[in-house]
């Protein structure tokens, strides 16, 4: 039986407050990211304690989770892009290994394995 093929590729997410999504959609659709998902109101605890999910009046004052996936080469100029947001303001980025079946939504050839 056969598998679907994969490929190897990063997944960045970056976890910042609300009002900081134009500047991040910016930089990804500079970057020509084909896509990413964003998750609004994130909850959770870090170093400044818990933080409470709860949309009140606008969007600016909650936590946001930004997903996408690129090709490895990539991922430098996105954490370029992200120095001067982190410099000033609080927030985090993850990037960990995955493998997609479909490598061509992902913006480049990416490896195969």
């Amino acid at each position: 039986m056969a598998g679907l093929k994969l490929y190897s590729v990063k997944k960045v997410e970056i976890i910042t407050a609300g009002e900081h999504l134009p500047f991040l959609r910016e930089l990804l659709d500079d970057v020509k990211v084909s896509g990413y998902t964003i998750i609004p109101d994130v909850s959770g605890k870090g170093h400044s304690g818990f933080h409470e999910a709860q949309l009140m009046f606008n969007d600016m004052n909650i936590l946001v989770m930004v997903i996408t996936v690129v090709p490895e080469s990539w991922v430098e100029t996105i954490l370029s892009g992200l120095s001067p947001l982190f410099e000033r303001y609080s927030g985090v980025v993850f990037v960990s290994d995955v493998q997609v079946s479909r490598r061509e939504y992902f913006g480049g050839t990416g490896q195969t394995t």
